[in-house]
């Protein structure tokens, strides 16, 4: 399960439960690359959501930074932005 609340304008508290087990994660999302990714079309909690699905297919949840820019995931996914795009 994926939870995903607001903490400011740009920052977003991501909470992994799997089996019992949990992982927290801080997440900064800046405006500009909110629209380059969603153009204002999806809520950011949705983006938020959706990307961390994206990961969880890649690695396992402890494997997460537990504080990052949403922008850095394209550095090690380069699939990452047109998978979102979608």
């Amino acid at each position: 399960m994926i939870e995903v609340k607001r903490k400011s304008e740009q920052e977003f508290v991501v909470t992994i439960k799997e089996r019992g087990v949990r992982t927290e994660h801080v997440v900064t999302l800046d405006d500009e690359y909110y629209q380059h990714l969603t153009d204002g079309e999806m809520a950011r909690e949705e983006l938020i959501e959706m990307s961390f699905e994206f990961l969880l297919e890649r690695e396992p949840k402890e494997s997460i930074l537990s504080r990052f820019n949403l922008r850095i995931i394209n550095n090690y996914f380069p699939e990452f932005e047109k998978e979102i795009r979608r």
